[in-house]
């Protein structure tokens, strides 16, 4: 392979879309899961080796240009330098200039600093946008940091994980209250990505002398406010003693690999026969501790904060604060955790709940959406038709479906039933709103317009060609909690095509399209993982006579998409396809 790898990159890359991206990803996936399994052994030697050959790797880099400049949904967002989206040429240029010998040479360029608004708050989140270079530089490291860390993280760690979600930490939850009342630290950190301390986390990462260098120029690299010029004049650079800035692809790695230990400090010291002993389930800087004595709670909540204190965090008094599941505490039953309110609640026998022996526990446990996050979902529709009210009903619905459908994937694995059905409500009141705005017909002739009877059961806003997606269509589906400390990078990769195809958040026609594929692209026959961009396409065209129907669908990686559409001498622009876009959905 070396021979080869040597042989292309003396070679100018002829064809970026007719490049063999399936060699690419095997020759990596195979140093990854080699790297993998060298951690599980504690072969920490053999595992920088071959960190060292995939960072010296040319796949690897083509996969990290391809991923930064193609593949992620921010390619236009400019670091200090000023560039986007680079041309297939550029491209190129960027892969021959992360050769290990040209990386020695130039330092991480400092980052732009850019603040931001959190979602349905008044406080502003710093952004930090590094260079294209610098973020090829990153997903190069991340793909030979990654594997070695996915060996040793903790179960309950669930947060910018490949192959995890909210909704298995969400499912974790359930498993550790759905028979026993618990008392609760619903804890937040402090200002996580901005206060990481540098030595702490570089002691941590263990790792050989040049990956060291490398990540400590990342993270003392600095930044620049806003744009880099001002007055014609480069602004001056801030330096960053703490932090690893929130916009870097490495970024998220870093600080879990921080916060790594900290499940592990929580149980110290409990033995077997002290079960339940506190259990922590962490989604990024966000944590919950569930114990079953208020006195093993304040105990792990002191070893919590001790513990943050030697990576230079602490808690964040506002948003940590003490509750039962069951029971009032200062007032508050229950919690909310990423989204979800976790509450049990008192029933008759026929409800109960059962513990392991069959015996009927007197209460019931139900997760649902927060309040507020039902109400900041009201919001967005509303400004979504407010924003469109000049405009035609296909576009509104266009619009629209998005919305309700990525939400609704987000709850359906929760009792969300009726919430479905109140958000359904209030959307038709909007819209009803949007019809006699834009149209003074009467009541019955607006509703003749604009709503159509499905199936003789209900009214439905929608058009001859396009109908909007209604929260209720969305079924309630449970989801399976991913398996203890099982990874991607295991090699067991039809389980992890499944949990793609059968996940939440994964569009209902897609999930059956990859089903019925067994989670295989129909390009290049590798299983679609988490995180790959997936765009289905007409196996026969609808020029042609194709129908828009599953059985005529096929699901294709987007740069082997790319490919065919080259092959079918289509235009991608006007190609049949449906598009897959993860943004549409969070």
């Amino acid at each position: 392979m070396g021979k080869e790898t040597r042989a292309t990159v003396k070679d100018p890359i002829a064809d970026w879309v007719a490049f063999d991206w399936r060699k690419a990803e095997q020759t990596v996936y195979r140093l990854q899961k080699r790297i993998f399994r060298a951690r599980n052994q504690g072969k920490t030697q053999v595992v920088h080796n071959l960190q060292r050959k995939l960072e010296r790797s040319f796949f690897a880099r083509m996969l990290a240009v391809r991923k930064v400049t193609q593949d992620n949904q921010g390619k236009k967002t400019a670091g200090v330098d000023g560039k986007t989206a680079l041309t297939t040429a550029e491209r190129v240029e960027l892969v021959k200039d992360l050769k290990p010998e040209h990386r020695k040479r130039q330092k991480p360029q400092p980052v732009r600093r850019v603040w931001i608004p959190k979602p349905g708050k008044t406080e502003k989140r710093p952004l930090g946008i590094p260079t294209i270079r610098d973020r090829a530089e990153q997903a190069v490291a991340k793909l030979a940091l990654e594997p070695e860390w996915e060996a040793v993280f903790e179960p309950n760690s669930y947060g910018f994980r490949p192959g995890r979600s909210a909704q298995d930490a969400i499912a974790a939850i359930f498993d550790f209250t759905c028979r026993k009342a618990k008392y609760v630290l619903d804890a937040d950190i402090a200002g996580c990505f901005d206060h990481i301390s540098h030595e702490a986390l570089l002691e941590k990462l263990q790792t050989y002398p040049a990956m060291r260098r490398y990540i400590r120029g990342c993270l003392k690299a600095g930044v620049m406010e806003g744009q880099v010029f001002s007055k014609g004049k480069r602004k001056s650079i801030l330096p960053t003693e703490e932090g690893t800035p929130q916009g870097g692809v490495i970024s998220p790695l870093l600080a879990n690999i921080a916060l790594h230990g900290l499940e592990a400090e929580i149980a110290r010291g409990y033995k077997s026969y002290q079960r339940p002993w506190p259990q922590v389930i962490r989604y990024a800087d966000d944590f919950v501790i569930l114990c079953d004595t208020k006195e093993k709670l304040e105990e792990s909540r002191k070893r919590a904060e001790a513990w943050l204190k030697t990576i230079g965090l602490e808690m964040k008094p506002s948003k940590t604060r003490v509750t039962h599941t069951l029971e009032p505490v200062d007032g508050n039953v229950g919690f909310d955790f990423l989204g979800f309110q976790v509450k049990q609640y008192r029933v008759g026998k026929s409800h109960s709940s059962k513990d392991s022996q069959g015996n009927k526990l007197g209460f019931t446990l139900l997760i649902k959406p927060t309040r507020e996050a039902k109400q900041e979902h009201l919001k967005s529709l509303k400004q979504t038709i407010r924003k469109h009210r000049s405009r035609s009903q296909e576009i509104l619905i266009k619009e629209l479906s998005p919305k309700t459908r990525g939400w609704s994937n987000y709850y359906k694995t929760v009792v969300a039933a009726d919430c479905f059905r109140d958000m359904d409500w209030y959307m038709n009141n909007m819209l009803w709103k949007w019809a006699t705005w834009s149209d003074k017909g009467s009541r019955k002739t607006l509703k003749e317009k604009y709503w159509q009877r499905t199936d003789g059961k209900r009214w439905e806003f929608r058009t001859k060609n396009n109908w909007l997606y209604y929260h209720t269509r969305t079924k309630i589906t449970r989801h399976k909690k991913v398996v203890g400390t099982a990874s991607p990078f295991d090699g067991n990769m039809a389980y992890w095509a499944k949990r793609v195809y059968d996940g939440p958040v994964t569009k209902n026609r897609v999930g059956r399209v990859l089903r019925q594929q067994k989670g295989q692209c129909a390009g290049c026959g590798l299983y679609l993982r988490d995180g790959d961009l997936i765009e289905l396409d007409h196996f026969i065209p609808k020029r042609l006579g194709g129908k828009d129907e599953i059985s005529n669908l096929r699901a294709y990686h987007r740069h082997c998409h790319d490919q065919k559409t080259r092959a079918d001498g289509a235009n991608r622009e006007t190609s049949e396809s449906l598009v897959r876009d993860d943004n549409e959905q969070d």
